[in-house]
């Protein structure tokens, strides 16, 4: 296997003592009716770290609630504004008293009380100008491939995704965790099928045991719902069935031992490799698990993934707040009509122009290169989407997380 050396890697220490590798000021509203007014002190800033995420309901919801906590703090997140409408029920005094006590400058505009739209924005703007001018002057220090957490997810997958750009992905991430990184993979309604093949490779039989009630669960849920993770687009990309699809989306996992299993927001326990669960838990009441990929890629970023690599045979523009997305074009045609949103051509695997390995050691030099401040294509073309739902979660049991920390 090739593996060419890294270069050294550096990042913003937290109070926490991670490091990130952006040191974004989020403006994070808590309700829908106070999204216009963050938006519109987020378009003061073009092309400056500066990104906008929030939760759209009225009601609370634990999984959001933590999930706006975990995004908040991201070791990516240098400092948070908070723009709240004032009567909704989330619960922003909550969510602030996190930020501060993470050791990040935070301030709180609550709208109704700040004589509205104008005054709110240009207070807005205000505090988000100091923050930015005080995370300017922070100077990044160096960094182990150790505290780098790396996600990756599949989207707009056609026939080629399986044989070049996931497996691709796979052989990046066994380097990875070779190398003491954390890696997440995902979705286990994309993983129908491959449930026995993951638990061969758990770190535990209880592990074992619990991926396959994982997949269960997510298989129990589409059922009830009447479909599937498979779109219009695979099909007409040439994938033929969901277990197909499932052995396309596996390959990404490479072939490392699984070191645990995370809901969304939980934090990998030391390098290795780990499996997010999406699918809520409970009864079904939610909808479709993941209503977009971004949905995903948030979830992935809430675990603490510093970038996430985004595999696509048929094309996707789409990138993130917070963590840099890179894309991984597994079809040589589509890389072709979308080269300027593509990061690396896996599609040579299929030409005969790379090998896997190639490939795979070319992601890793592409991960590095990013952590140290490169900009992907996703972020070099200003996308920032960012998607928060409703959703439920169990805590994980003990038999889901075979390493603990000393």
């Amino acid at each position: 296997m090739t593996n060419t050396a890294l270069p050294a890697l550096s990042g913003y220490l937290r109070a926490d003592g991670r490091k990130g590798i952006r040191n974004v000021v989020v403006v994070a509203y808590t309700v829908e009716c106070a999204h216009h007014v963050s938006r519109m002190i987020v378009n003061a800033f073009p092309g400056q770290e500066v990104h906008l995420i929030g939760f759209p309901g009225c009601y609370p919801n634990d999984y959001a609630d933590r999930m706006m906590k975990r995004l908040a703090t991201h070791p990516n997140v240098g400092a948070a504004l908070i723009v709240a409408l004032g009567c909704e029920s989330f619960n922003r005094r909550g969510l602030e008293e996190v930020v501060a006590a993470s050791g990040r400058p935070v301030h709180t505009i609550t709208i109704q009380q700040n004589s509205g739209t104008r005054t709110s924005v240009a207070d807005g703007i205000e505090w988000v100008r100091w923050a930015r001018e005080a995370l300017d002057a922070q100077e990044r220090v160096p960094m182990g491939l150790d505290e780098l957490v790396v996600a990756t997810i599949c989207g707009g997958s056609d026939s080629t995704s399986g044989i070049t750009a996931n497996p691709a992905v796979g052989v990046a991430f066994d380097q990875l965790v070779a190398a003491g990184a954390a890696c997440i993979f995902e979705e286990t309604g994309e993983l129908v099928g491959c449930e026995f093949h993951m638990k061969r490779r758990a770190a535990t039989p209880e592990l074992g045991d619990a991926i396959v009630a994982c997949v269960n669960k997510a298989a129990h849920y589409y059922t009830v719902l009447g479909h599937g993770s498979f779109a219009p687009g695979n099909a007409d990309g040439g994938l033929t069935t969901q277990e197909e699809k499932s052995l396309g989306a596996y390959a990404k996992s490479g072939a490392s031992p699984i070191s645990g299993i995370l809901k969304p927001g939980d934090q990998p326990d030391g390098g290795g490799l780990y499996l997010l669960d999406v699918v809520p838990d409970g009864e079904v009441r939610f909808g479709f698990p993941n209503i977009s990929d971004n949905a995903e890629i948030v979830e992935l970023i809430a675990c603490g993934a510093h970038i996430t690599l985004f595999t696509t045979g048929r094309g996707s523009v789409v990138g993130s707040a917070i963590s840099p997305v890179i894309k991984v074009c597994a079809n040589p045609a589509t890389y072709e009509r979308l080269a300027e949103d593509m990061d690396v051509n896996a599609g040579r695997i299929l030409t005969g122009a790379a090998s896997l390995e190639q490939v795979g050691s070319e992601i890793v030099q592409l991960v590095a290169q990013v952590a140290n401040g490169a900009q992907s294509c996703s972020e070099a073309l200003g996308h920032q989407e960012f998607i928060l739902t409703y959703k439920q979660f169990e805590p994980s049991g003990p038999g889901c997380f075979p390493l603990k920390a000393a």
